[in-house]
């Protein structure tokens, strides 16, 4: 079965199996709105994940006050997520079809596994959470898995994740919507328990300004740049006639509205109790009539964000090129996601490999976005669908599918985030020569990008206009 980017018309409804994978969406089948982009981010946002993120910063050293510009700057960066998502309703195809624009239908294939292996990871951190949970509430009434129990609770933890993600689109974007109303009278439980208890003058610890590049480096991994590859997999059923700025701060706010006020909450909660760092810990810097209602709504929560990851591995394996459908490809994606978490129950450190994952992520992913952006910029947001479709030749192809260009930039981009990152505490152990230099400074994310962007600018800033000449490229959907 060859995987393209045909049009097929197939009805946009909520708890049916989604047919449609990487193939261009036409605009008479493009029903979601602004307003519904919105809740897809805030309904997979409203999460535990962002309050243990808030908590992780702080005990990176960092006062409160440290922490909260880290949040407040860090989360800034949403605005990469608004950007990217101008790219759905221009194309109406999935970030990693479009990104064969820069790269070339087989020079994609390298940005695309990185995304892949980038989106099971996260889906992996969201299922071992889940089992962690489930084992953290067998512990409160005395009970201890062992391995068959662990295994057990694995294998259901898996299934329930395959669900929402196999029926697809409409289906996360109804669940999510309604999840995040649920989630938002939550957060404001948890609020009025942590608020009163929360003394700022009990917490003196007060890092450097190069420690504080790492808790924001984590902020903007876990939040607007860590997004930016998923952006374009859900604006995409938005009509093409729908205004830039209307995606623009539907994706930018729906994601950083929530991210603010839990990872701020969860920086608070650190002063009350610095267990808020693990899940299973977070109760306690609540009331302890709290811990149920906390833990059984944690579990939504955990499924609706990693829904978001599953089906957008499953449409970026298309994009690299393995011929099997979208509900196919989560199906991969959930076996492998289970396998994995297996090993990281059994064997793994799992919030230090965390912090790594989270930190490691944007050596690739910044130098990315900047090379998708300038492209964006240099072609006027200007694509031919047909190009991005087809097997061979086409706009595209250049030197055998591949852009060699773009390619240059990004393994460039990547060099230069290695060369400002510091994971001293991590697996791999690294510490790069600029962040030695800067007392332990972490500016991969940005530098990675600039130099990515940059360099695919000047090596492209006449191509790209030539291609646009050359291939009659129009706005897609148009």
């Amino acid at each position: 079965m060859a995987v393209g980017l045909e049009e097929r018309s197939e009805e946009y409804r909520a708890f049916a199996l989604e047919q449609r994978g990487i193939e261009h969406v036409p605009d008479s089948d493009r029903k979601l709105r602004p307003w519904g982009l919105f809740f897809i981010w805030a309904g997979g946002i409203w999460n535990v994940e962002f309050l243990v993120y808030g908590a992780l910063i702080v005990s990176f050293g960092l006062s409160f006050w440290q922490a909260f510009v880290a949040i407040l700057v860090g989360n800034v960066f949403y605005g990469f997520l608004g950007w990217a998502s101008l790219l759905g309703p221009a194309t109406g195809t999935t970030a990693f079809m479009v990104s064969r624009a820069p790269f070339g239908r087989n020079g994609n294939r390298l940005p695309s596994l990185f995304n892949w292996v980038t989106q099971v990871g996260f889906e992996i951190e969201g299922i071992v959470l889940i089992v962690l949970i489930v084992e953290a509430m067998f512990a409160h009434e005395g009970v201890g898995l062992d391995t068959a129990g662990k295994a057990a609770v694995i294998v259901l933890a898996v299934a329930a994740q395959f669900v929402v993600p196999f029926l697809g689109h409409a289906t996360i974007t109804k669940v999510l919507r309604y999840l995040s109303f649920v989630f938002v009278v939550v957060f404001a439980i948890m609020a009025g328990l942590v608020l009163p208890h929360a003394h700022l003058s009990h917490l003196h610890q007060h890092a450097t300004w190069w420690i504080w590049t790492t808790g924001l480096v984590l902020i903007v991994s876990a939040g607007g740049l860590g997004w930016t590859e998923n952006a374009a997999d859900y604006s995409r059923y938005l009509p093409s006639e729908t205004p830039a700025s209307r995606t623009f701060w539907a994706a930018t706010l729906g994601g950083a509205i929530p991210s603010i006020l839990l990872e701020l909450l969860g920086a608070a909660a650190y002063l009350v109790s610095p267990k808020v760092t693990a899940v299973t810990g977070v109760p306690s810097s609540f009331a302890s009539w709290f811990f149920w209602p906390f833990m059984i709504l944690a579990l939504p929560q955990l499924l609706s964000i990693n829904s978001l990851d599953m089906y957008s591995s499953g449409v970026t394996l298309q994009a690299i090129g393995i011929r099997v459908k979208r509900w196919g490809c989560v199906l991969i994606d959930t076996v492998i996601a289970g396998a994995v978490t297996a090993l990281v129950i059994f064997k793994g450190n799992f919030y230090t490999d965390l912090s790594g994952f989270l930190d490691y992520i944007v050596v690739w992913l910044g130098p990315w976005f900047g090379i998708i952006a300038v492209d964006h910029l240099l072609r006027r947001g200007r694509y031919d669908v047909a190009s991005l479709a087809a097997a061979r030749g086409g706009v595209y192809w250049r030197n055998g599918g591949v852009n060699w260009r773009a390619l240059f930039a990004l393994l460039l981009g990547m060099l230069a985030a290695m060369m400002w990152i510091d994971a001293a505490f991590y697996f791999p152990a690294y510490t790069s020569p600029l962040s030695s230099a800067t007392h332990g400074a972490d500016l991969s994310w940005l530098f990675g990008l600039v130099v990515g962007g940059l360099a695919y600018w000047l090596l492209s800033y006449s191509k790209v206009p030539a291609e646009l000449t050359a291939g009659g490229s129009r706005p897609a959907g148009r």
